[in-house]
């Protein structure tokens, strides 16, 4: 008995030795920032599933208002969560090739192809590429498509809110970006049977699991043992689905002129070439395989149906606490409209000056992407201190902590649209708004992201108003289990007819 006791003391010893071991390095560098908890580090809260991680960096954020970096543990591994917005500045721009690299890639045949994901070599061919795709020009073309959307879901609503006026808003406006996507990207007709497969692809796409804690112990791990961030069910489907609209097409552009078809044309070319810092770099080549197409169409649709989504979910929520907001909104909607004869073209949604306000403010508030993170290709001293990130390791920007810091932005609990007028924007600081991120690495679908929110805006409040329900919240309790961050059981508002 007593050699079983000494032999589970020190296997004991030896964890609690393993889990610790790296728990000194900010302190031995005196850097600040909070005590980490075995095996955990600082995001016990977020590994427990208590809090989403977003909350659990914003936290950390708040908790250090006078230090320009914070030395974190993500599990064990150190890492440096940035406050400092010249420092911020510096590592998303200024020093860019510093920090290329997000540092999460993962298998290939699991998606990790995608242009958000991607580093290295394979994320500049695709970045290089891809970029022309988003141009206003190309996207004018699918305005009528996410137009369509915006009819198909205002007639939703009107069946539904006939009999039930209280609706979750976020079952509502994801069914618009479901279509959207779809058409958009796909460009797919749905119907009810394969939006069901869409609503049930939700679940394995954004619930979270523990492949990104395991990331986090042991960096670089996913890569190696070939695993991905998602479900093998998710990259079975994509695969299927883009073999399929290959097929459906004979693998040439149609006259869709949807996302595919933009693809398909780059795929003409047989290869893309990495974009190259000097002339004397050399050509890398990055073929367009069926599994290179199938990870940008995921990512696509990842990225655009659930953070517009959930935006406009707190949009709507906040224009039903606002009425005054509303009100003005509203009055815009039909004044620009009446103008236009009722249609939505690019002229039309860039003469809705409030909206686009009101739609930046609600990203200030809730930047749903949450947080950006990079990687350090090389040791770089922080400018303005003596403290130095090392190669590989990761730095966290906490883009809900700066955004809802009263430091930017005075009262910030108070929706007000009217700090982004243009005398506002001038005098504040660019890396203070980051719900896109900043640099070459920042969003390359934020165009797309506005523009079909705002036409899905402009469509409902067109025909409705939105007003508390009884089921409205005062304050959130975010899920946990979502990997944006939503209110658990989502947000009810009224429907009401205008």
């Amino acid at each position: 008995m007593a050699y079983l006791i000494a032999i589970v003391t020190v296997l004991i010893a030896a964890l609690h030795y393993y889990f610790t071991r790296t728990f000194n390095y900010w302190k031995k560098r005196n850097v600040a920032g909070p005590n980490p908890v075995p095996l955990f580090g600082n995001i016990k809260d977020s590994v427990l599933r208590r809090k989403p991680q977003v909350m659990v960096y914003k936290s950390i954020y708040d908790a250090y208002p006078n230090e320009k970096v914070v030395g974190i543990y993500r599990m064990t591994t150190p890492s440096i969560l940035l406050r400092d917005l010249d420092i911020i500045k510096s590592v998303l721009i200024k020093d860019f090739e510093s920090f290329a690299d997000r540092g999460v890639e993962f298998s290939i045949d699991g998606l990790g192809a995608n242009i958000f994901h991607a580093d290295g070599d394979r994320w500049r061919s695709l970045r290089n590429r891809f970029t022309p795709l988003f141009t206003s020009g190309k996207l004018k073309n699918m305005l009528p498509l996410m137009s369509r959307a915006g009819e198909g879901l205002v007639k939703y609503i009107d069946e539904v809110s006939r009999t039930q006026p209280e609706q979750s808003i976020h079952n509502l406006v994801q069914r618009f970006t479901i279509t959207n996507i779809a058409a958009c990207v796909f460009g797919l007709n749905l119907d009810e049977e394969m939006l069901k497969t869409f609503e049930e692809l939700d679940k394995h796409i954004f619930t979270v699991n523990y492949s990104t804690e395991l990331d986090m112990m042991y960096p670089g791990i996913l890569k190696k043992l070939n695993g991905s961030l998602f479900p093998k069910v998710v990259s079975t489907f994509f695969d299927k689905l883009t073999k399929n609209v290959l097929q459906m097409r004979g693998g040439t552009p149609s006259s869709q002129r949807d996302m595919f078809d933009l693809i398909l044309e780059l795929r003409e070319k047989k290869t893309l070439e990495t974009a190259r810092k000097f002339e004397s770099d050399e050509v890398k080549l990055l073929e367009l395989t069926d599994g290179v197409i199938a990870a940008q169409i995921f990512i696509f649709y990842m990225a655009g149906y659930e953070t517009s989504a959930t935006t406009m979910t707190y949009l709507f929520y906040e224009l039903a606490k606002n009425p005054d907001v509303q009100d003005k909104l509203v009055a815009e909607i039909d004044e620009v409209l009446s103008r236009h004869n009722g249609n939505i073209t690019y002229e039309c949604l860039k003469e809705m000056t409030y909206l686009s306000k009101v739609f930046d403010e609600t990203l200030r508030k809730y930047p749903v992407a949450d947080f950006t993170q990079r990687n350090a290709k090389t040791d770089y001293v922080f400018p303005g201190t003596d403290i130095t990130i090392k190669k590989g390791q990761t730095i966290i920007v906490s883009t809900w902590g700066i955004q809802n810091d009263p430091k930017y932005y005075p009262n910030p609990e108070k929706f007000d649209p009217e700090r982004f007028d243009p005398e506002n924007i001038k005098n504040r600081h660019p890396c203070a708004y980051l719900p896109f991120s900043a640099g070459p690495r920042n969003c390359l679908g934020m165009r797309f992201a506005k523009w079909q929110s705002e036409v899905c805006i402009v469509k409902v409040l067109s025909k409705y108003r939105v007003e508390p329900s009884k089921k409205t919240p005062e304050k959130f309790n975010y899920d946990p289990m979502r990997l944006f961050a939503l209110p658990k059981g989502g947000i009810y508002v009224n429907m009401v007819p205008r």
